[in-house]
């Protein structure tokens, strides 16, 4: 028999969460070391939640590679980020929080929320499509995230909407939307320095400067390409940030 969402512990369904973020494709692997230090415990006691989760059935774990979601595993994952999300679009569209304090403070409650309670708070919030974050809440469509260019790889010219932040960093998320990188705001390339240097863009008004590591963590829709843009070398899946 399934474990059910509610069978879980807390920190169980936070690990599957974490998981599921790091592995976006069935078969990918996460690191036990990463999944540790998101969930702010130590090795040794990542190491056995993961060993509890392979008893039930929800992950494999294999030395060198790290855990990954089984079929029941990432069913059950998808469970857990579904009520996450929808409690993030409440927190954001309903009380007016940022992304970041959205995805931050969910945990809170969410976890609590009885199944009949987030069926109706979804149809209440008009069964939004996606998190604040622009990410796909799953059973609405697609679960996975389809391949969208990096802000980065665009060139000066060209002109995108941005989607999502494929980063799962606090700090990185909360950057991004400082400077006003945010799912729906339109974004213009200026200018582009060579070998790994700045990118120049204007959005909101305002011109920002992003070095290349943020500038990959924006994933944007094309309005416009651009002069010497090549869309096929800017598409890529969305995965973790480095």
């Amino acid at each position: 028999m399934d474990t059910m969402p509610g069978e879980l512990t807390r920190p169980q369904r936070e690990a599957l969460k974490e998981i599921w973020r790091r592995t976006p494709e069935a078969g990918d692997w996460a690191r036990t070391g990463d999944l540790a230090s998101a969930l702010g415990v130590s090795p040794a006691t990542a190491t056995a939640m993961v060993k509890r989760m392979v008893a039930q059935g929800l992950v494999t774990h294999a030395p060198y590679r790290g855990v990954a979601l089984s079929e029941a595993g990432r069913r059950l994952a998808a469970a857990v980020v579904r009520r996450h999300r929808i409690v993030e679009r409440l927190l954001s569209d309903l009380l007016g929080y940022s992304w970041a304090e959205a995805d931050k403070l969910a945990p809170c409650f969410e976890h609590d929320l009885p199944e009949e309670v987030e069926e109706r708070l979804f149809d209440a919030l008009g069964r939004p499509a996606t998190c604040p974050h622009g990410f796909p809440i799953p059973g609405e469509g697609a679960e996975g995230v389809p391949q969208l260019a990096q802000l980065y790889d665009l060139d000066p010219g060209a002109r995108a909407v941005v989607a999502l932040s494929s980063s799962v960093s606090p700090p990185m998320v909360a950057f991004l939307g400082e400077m006003g990188l945010v799912p729906g705001a339109e974004v213009e390339v200026i200018d582009k320095q060579p070998f790994g240097g700045p990118v120049v863009v204007r959005v909101g008004g305002v011109e920002r400067a992003l070095g290349e590591r943020a500038g990959r963590q924006v994933r944007v829709r094309m309005l416009s390409p651009g002069p010497q843009h090549l869309l096929g070398a800017a598409l890529a899946p969305v995965g973790e940030d480095q």
